[in-house]
C-alpha cells in the first residue's frame, strides 16, 4: 500500500475518531466504562450474567449501562485502530523518507499522547483539563496528518510571486492562533457543560455583565472532585465560559473573513479556492453554532459543530501553507519593465 493511501485513510479514521469522542462526551457516556483500556474488567462490555456479577463486585457503587459503555468502547476500538495505523505511517515514512523524519514521529508521539489523555479522562473523572486537552490531542494528530497528506502530495513547482506577502503571513497567523484558541474555548465549554449557559441570542440573557467571573471560569486546576461529570462550577464562572467563547466566535469570524479577502485580492487560484473553503465552513460553523442555542444543544448538531471546528481548522491550515510557501515579489512589475526599456 502507497504511503499516501494509508495516510488517507488514517485522515478518515481519525474523522471518525473525533466525531465518535464528540458523541461520546456530548451523550454523557465518557464514564460508560469506569477503569481503562477494558470496561468493568472485560474487553467488552459486560452483559452475561456472570460478567456483570464481576463489574459489580469490582465497582459496586456502579450500575452497568450498556449503551454507554458500548460507546465508549467503540470510541476506544477506533481509536486504538487509528494508533496502529499512525504507528505504521511513521515506520515506512522514516524507513522510506518520504516524510520529515520530526513530522513522521510526532504524529505517534501524538497518539501516544492521545492515550494517556484518554486513560487520564477516566481515571481523573472527566477533570475538565484533561478532557479539552483530549479533544485538542485529536485536533492537533488531525492536522499533523493533513501536513503529512499535503507534503506526499507536494509537487516540486517553482514558487508563485505574490506582492505584500509578508503582511498576508501575518494575518494568516494571527487567524490560525485565533481559530485554535476559539477550540480550546468550546472545549472548555464543553468539558464544563456550559453550552446552555446562555439561550438568547447574540451573547446572553439578561444582565449577564453583572455575573462575569473570569477568576473561576478559567481556573485550569480545579479542587479535586469524586467525579466533575456534569460540571462542578457555579452558574456565573459557566455563564463566563459560555460568554467568552461566543465573543470568541465573533473575533474568529472577523480574521477569517479578513484572511479570506486576502488571499481573494492576490489573484492566485489555489489561494482563491482556499478562501471559498474557509467562508463555507465559516458560515456552516456560524449556523450550527445558532442551532445549538435556539435548539438547545441537538446531539446531531452539538456534533456536527465539533467535526465543522475540525474543518475549519484544516482550511486555516491549509490556508497558511499556501502562503508561507508564496515567493516574496520584492520589486513592482513597472519597475522590472522600466529596467528592460532601458538595457534598450
Amino acid at each position: 500500500m502507497k504511503l499516501i493511501t494509508l495516510v488517507r485513510f488514517s485522515l478518515i479514521l481519525t474523522f471518525i475518531v473525533v466525531m465518535l469522542g464528540a458523541y461520546t462526551r456530548l451523550a454523557d457516556a465518557g464514564l460508560g466504562c469506569p477503569d481503562w483500556p477494558g470496561c468493568y474488567g472485560h474487553l467488552t462490555v459486560p452483559n452475561e450474567t456472570h460478567e456483570i456479577a464481576l463489574a459489580q463486585s469490582l465497582f459496586p457503587s456502579l450500575t452497568v449501562e450498556e449503551d454507554k459503555a458500548w460507546l465508549e468502547m467503540i470510541h476506544r476500538y477506533f481509536a486504538g485502530s487509528l494508533g496502529l495505523v499512525v504507528f505504521a505511517i511513521s515506520v515506512i515514512a522514516i524507513k522510506t523518507r518520504q516524510l520529515p523524519l520530526l513530522l513522521a514521529g510526532a504524529i505517534s508521539v501524538v497518539v501516544v499522547f492521545q492515550a494517556l489523555l484518554g486513560m487520564w479522562t477516566v481515571t481523573m473523572k472527566l477533570m475538565p483539563i484533561v478532557v479539552m486537552g483530549h479533544l485538542l490531542g485529536g485536533f492537533t494528530l488531525f492536522s499533523l496528518l493533513a501536513f503529512c497528506h499535503w507534503q506526499l502530495r507536494q509537487k516540486s513547482t517553482p514558487k508563485q510571486p505574490v506582492k505584500m506577502v509578508s503582511p498576508l503571513r501575518v494575518v494568516a497567523t494571527i487567524t490560525l492562533v485565533v481559530v485554535i484558541a476559539q477550540i480550546a474555548l468550546g472545549g472548555w465549554t464543553s468539558s464544563n457543560y456550559a453550552a446552555l449557559m446562555c439561550t438568547r441570542l447574540p451573547i446572553c440573557e439578561g444582565d449577564w455583565t453583572a455575573y462575569l467571573d473570569f477568576a473561576t471560569a478559567f481556573d485550569l486546576i480545579q479542587p479535586p472532585r469524586d467525579s466533575y461529570e456534569f460540571g462542578t462550577l457555579d452558574y456565573a464562572a459557566r455563564m463566563t465560559i459560555h460568554v467568552t467563547h461566543r465573543i470568541g466566535a465573533l473575533v474568529v469570524t472577523l480574521m477569517v473573513l479578513l484572511l479570506s479577502y486576502r488571499l481573494w485580492v492576490t489573484q492566485q487560484a489555489s489561494l482563491r479556492s482556499v478562501a471559498l473553503s474557509m467562508l463555507a465552513m465559516l458560515v456552516i460553523q456560524i449556523s450550527l453554532g445558532i442551532g445549538n442555542v435556539l435548539l438547545s444543544l441537538p446531539l446531531i448538531i452539538a456534533v456536527a459543530h465539533n467535526l465543522g471546528a475540525a474543518m475549519l481548522l484544516l482550511t486555516v491550515l491549509k490556508a497558511n501553507q499556501l502562503v508561507w510557501s508564496l515567493a516574496e515579489e520584492t520589486q513592482p512589475q513597472s519597475s522590472l519593465i522600466t529596467e528592460e526599456n532601458a538595457h534598450e
